[in-house]
């Protein structure tokens, strides 16, 4: 069957009769609703992508944002064209096309095309978020940064970069000034407003690095001083042997350290910007959690990383040491570049250790890590190819996958743990042991002590007994006075001085004398024991005050 052109033959199936329709005209797709092709193959890979909402499942694509500056002075003063719009939240156009008038030639159209210069690119980009020049720090964070407090708060590692040419705004949309704070402030206020809020069922424990790769070399920005060596762990991956890891207590320690570390960081001005970052800066938080309740363990790092901008050595005018920095800057950038293709094309083999840079961002690319790209272009056409080449690997970036798991302590690392606290209580334990033996040995020689001075106690209480008894016998026996004692003796010295030759009256008076001596001696024995009764009693006192302290002492003892 011959089909006339311009025609199309449907098949129209009517009961058990197929009937052939023959003139039904051909559409044409009208030229305005033809997508291009770059157009298609962006909208099939946002289509193909899974959702932002998928992020917690075991593997999850890198997520890539693109903010565009505006322009400034330098660019205004130029009269260069924007290269860069955005033309929803998710897309924007690179190097779009300019409307050019049509003419006629010899009755046909005619597009105006300028042969003299080169063609646009045309080239449509989708992204997850698409900021405007117009867009503020704070927007930035609220669609980029803040949903990873969520997944620290879960146990999972987070990473957020920005990637871009020099004077792009990587350093401005990470740190900011103080009008204008970067995304690093406001995620670290926003951190500890959440560890505010969950302090009564969690207790948190934080720590903080940073660092910067100058030259190919690790520096540590807290304290500095000689490069550091990176080492590799298979538990935790790489490690930056002998960085200061300072311990946070509150907000205002953690904003003064970073204030420090930023103020250290190596910065030169050049042509293409007036505070260029020379080194890339790694910010990274350790958090460990531990559920009061279940005792759970959660660990999770956060890192905030200013990577330094991809330059051209003709837009910077370097010479000596600038260009040197440049060249290392470049080279780092270009095995940063070398490890997402190797990652997007999903080979087994990733060059990490082409460079310093690429080691440290290993876990952010491809390792247990939720990870955030922001991409910052200038819309000017003086940063063409630099803003070409940052679209170009940040769509590549886009097709990243990373695995996000909890990282909760295992049990072997559990059992570990009650090792460690078991001999620690043994030793706690031997130690109270030797401790009670001694405080034993000195019961035993303050019990001694202490039976002793009974001893003597009830010594002394049988002797002041005795000495009592013996002062109240001869209380009936009224003593003799001093001046009874010198009437006799006078009685006696006058009957001396008569010449008393009475016999009887002599020896009366002799026996008087004798008896009145007698009492006398008794009286001043009396009074020699009662001085002894009562030094005994200042030393019963004594012993009894000394008996109380040492008891006082052996009770506190016994309680401690």
């Amino acid at each position: 069957m011959v089909i006339p052109k311009g025609k199309v033959a449907v098949s129209v199936k009517m009961g058990k009769s197929t009937k052939t329709v023959r003139d039904v005209p051909k559409q044409k797709t009208p030229r305005r609703l033809a997508l291009t092709k770059s157009r298609i193959n962006a909208i099939t890979e946002v289509i193909a992508k899974p959702s932002s909402e998928c992020i917690s499942s075991a593997h999850a694509n890198i997520r890539v944002v693109v903010r565009i500056r505006p322009q400034n002075s330098r660019e205004h003063g130029d009269n260069s064209r924007v290269v860069v719009e955005a033309v929803d939240h998710q897309m924007l156009v690179f190097d779009q096309e300019e409307k050019v008038e049509e003419f006629f030639f010899r009755g046909v159209q005619q597009k105006g095309r300028d042969f003299l210069k080169k063609s646009h690119k045309n080239m449509h980009f989708m992204f997850d978020k698409v900021f405007p020049p117009q867009a503020t720090t704070a927007e930035v964070f609220q669609e980029t940064t803040l949903s990873l407090i969520d997944s620290l708060m879960d146990g999972r590692n987070c990473s957020v970069f920005a990637y871009g040419a020099t004077g792009a705004g990587k350093t401005y949309t990470m740190t900011g000034t103080q009008e204008t704070p970067g995304i690093t402030f406001l995620t670290m206020k926003e951190l500890f407003k959440r560890c505010e809020e969950l302090k009564t069922t969690r207790d948190f424990k934080l720590n903080i690095t940073y660092l910067e790769v100058y030259n190919e070399l690790v520096k540590d920005l807290l304290k500095p001083g000689a490069p550091l060596n990176l080492r590799e762990d298979s538990r935790f991956g790489v490690m930056v042997a002998g960085i200061e890891v300072c311990k946070i207590e509150c907000a205002d320690d953690l904003f003064r350290l970073l204030e420090e570390g930023n103020k250290n960081r190596t910065q030169h001005p050049t042509d293409a910007n007036a505070e260029s970052s020379r080194s890339h800066a790694v910010f990274q938080v350790y958090i460990q959690m531990t559920i009061k309740t279940s005792q759970e363990i959660r660990t999770a790092k956060l890192s905030m990383i200013d990577l330094a901008g991809s330059e051209r050595g003709s837009a910077t005018n370097y010479v000596g040491a600038r260009f040197t920095e440049g060249a290392n800057i470049n080279k780092s950038l270009l095995a940063l570049g070398n490890c997402i293709n190797s990652l997007a094309d999903g080979l087994r083999h990733v060059p990490y250790r082409d460079s310093k840079l690429t080691r440290l961002l290993k876990d952010s690319l491809g390792g247990n890590c939720q990870t955030v790209m922001i991409a910052n272009v200038s819309p000017s056409s003086l940063s063409y190819e630099d803003t070409y080449n940052t679209l170009k690997y940040a769509s590549r970036a886009k097709k990243i996958k990373t695995t996000v798991k909890r990282n909760v302590v295992n049990v072997e690392l559990h059992v570990s743990q009650y090792v460690k606290i078991v001999e620690q209580l043994k030793q706690e334990n031997e130690q109270l042991k030797k401790q009670r033996q001694e405080d034993n040995e000195q019961k035993q020689d303050l019990q001694k002590k202490y039976e002793e001075l009974k001893q003597q106690l009830a010594l002394a209480q049988e002797v002041e007994q005795r000495v009592t008894t013996n002062v109240t016998e001869p209380v009936n026996i009224q003593p003799t006075t001093t001046s009874e004692i010198l009437d006799i003796t006078q009685v006696k010295s006058t009957v001396d001085n008569t010449y008393v030759k009475n016999t009887d009256v002599m020896e009366k008076v002799n026996e008087l004398v004798e008896e009145k001596k007698k009492i006398l001696s008794r009286h001043f024995h009396l009074l020699k024991q009662e001085v002894g009764l009562v030094a005994r009693r200042i030393l019963k006192e004594e012993l009894d005050n000394r008996l109380s302290d040492i008891m006082t002492d052996t009770n506190d003892k016994e309680e401690v």
